[in-house]
């Protein structure tokens, strides 16, 4: 049994919840946010709920677990909780995060305050799970040391009936923690446009318009892989902000900023962070070729990326007879390498040369970016 200390740290304080934070814990459980990425929550949430959570927090902490109240400035911010260690000494924590505390970091700091406290306590193994849509509480896991170490698909259903995919984290007892930002860091403001096309990132909502452009014949002839299902491409949808905040790959819908509609693909993939290198990839429907917005889109996202993470090449790859492809990379400063001799597949079963090109980082002579086009040039 964990004794009920007081934790202190940094401008949070942790302690056993009372019955004054009822009203606060109300407003936290019934937010829209808090309601999506905790299912098992009552809905409506009500006063009797609070108080229930608040006086059963004692025997939480007879059964071996913890429970916290998170408070910012002498005020309820949150909550966080353990389960009670296994057999093999592994505890799991849950946590939530006020609507008006949320972006200050609160969770972070706790969870990363109560893991350390655990193991000061004998704990061996701390775990935690986040939903491959819940941004926030990726980047709370990730921000609290805790590393990566798998994902269970359909894990929970959530309240529309959907089975939904989780993302596993532990910290063990002695590891190092990283404070490192992220490699790829999201937008800022969220999208980035120059008048014509927008890029923003992939949402669920894009799949159908996904799935149908990876159909198109013209598509489909220089893609790599199997067909894929409506249904796979509305799991990869939802699974394109986990991959950003994981530093994985960054995945955008591109679209024509008149009117919003969704007119292709470009990717940020194959990010390998000792080299500084990754792969870009791109797709266009038929209906916006011809006006540029492909060069525009590859032409935003390299920029980006030189200016705003630690990437110095970025490189392509296109088979031999797309020569439409060739020509926007050329547009976007990318120089042809060589040539890998029948790398892609084809569906009759022959197989193509893989053209490769590179496009890389620049500085002037003050150390300053220097970008492969002019203002002058820009598409």
């Amino acid at each position: 049994m964990f004794p009920r200390d007081v934790l202190s740290t940094g401008p949070l304080i942790l302690r056993p919840p009372v019955e004054a934070d009822v009203a606060e814990v109300v407003r936290m459980c019934s937010d829209p946010v808090t309601a999506r990425f905790m299912p098992l929550l009552p809905d409506p949430y009500e006063p009797q709920h609070a108080l229930e959570y608040v006086k059963n927090a004692p025997a939480k902490w007879a059964d071996g677990g913890a429970e916290y109240a998170i408070t910012l400035d002498g005020r309820f911010a949150g909550a966080i909780g353990v389960r009670p260690p296994d057999d093999w000494g592994v505890a799991r924590l849950g946590y939530l995060v006020a609507p008006w505390a949320r972006g200050r970091d609160v969770a972070a700091t706790a969870a990363r305050a109560v893991t350390d406290w655990l193991f000061d306590r004998g704990v061996r193994r701390v775990e935690l799970e986040a939903e491959v849509e819940n941004v926030a509480s990726l980047r709370v896991a990730y921000k609290a040391g805790f590393r990566e170490e798998g994902l269970r698909r359909e894990a929970r259903r959530l309240r529309d009936g959907r089975f939904a995919d989780y993302v596993t984290f532990a910290r063990l007892e002695g590891e190092v923690v990283a404070g490192a930002a992220p490699y790829l860091p999201f937008f800022e403001g969220g999208e980035l446009g120059d008048g014509v096309v927008r890029l923003t990132p992939v949402e669920p909502a894009d799949a159908g318009d996904y799935h149908r452009m990876m159909a198109e014949p013209s598509v489909a002839a220089f893609s790599v892989g199997q067909a894929t299902s409506l249904e796979d491409d509305e799991r990869r949808c939802r699974c394109t902000r986990y991959w950003w905040v994981s530093g994985q790959r960054i995945e955008l819908a591109i679209r024509d900023a008149a009117s919003g509609a969704f007119a292709g693909h470009v990717q940020l993939t194959q990010v390998v962070p000792p080299l500084g290198q990754a792969m870009i990839g791109y797709s266009l429907l038929p209906a916006f070729r011809g006006r540029g917005f492909m060069t525009r889109a590859v032409t935003l996202l390299t920029g980006w990326a030189f200016a705003n993470t630690p990437l110095h090449r970025i490189v392509a790859g296109t088979d031999v007879a797309n020569t439409a492809s060739h020509a926007v990379l050329r547009r976007a400063g990318f120089e042809r390498e060589g040539v890998q001799k029948e790398l892609f597949p084809r569906p009759d079963g022959t197989r193509a040369d893989d053209v490769q090109w590179a496009l890389v980082r620049r500085a002037d002579r003050h150390g300053r970016l220097r970008l492969p086009w002019s203002a002058g040039r820009r598409p």
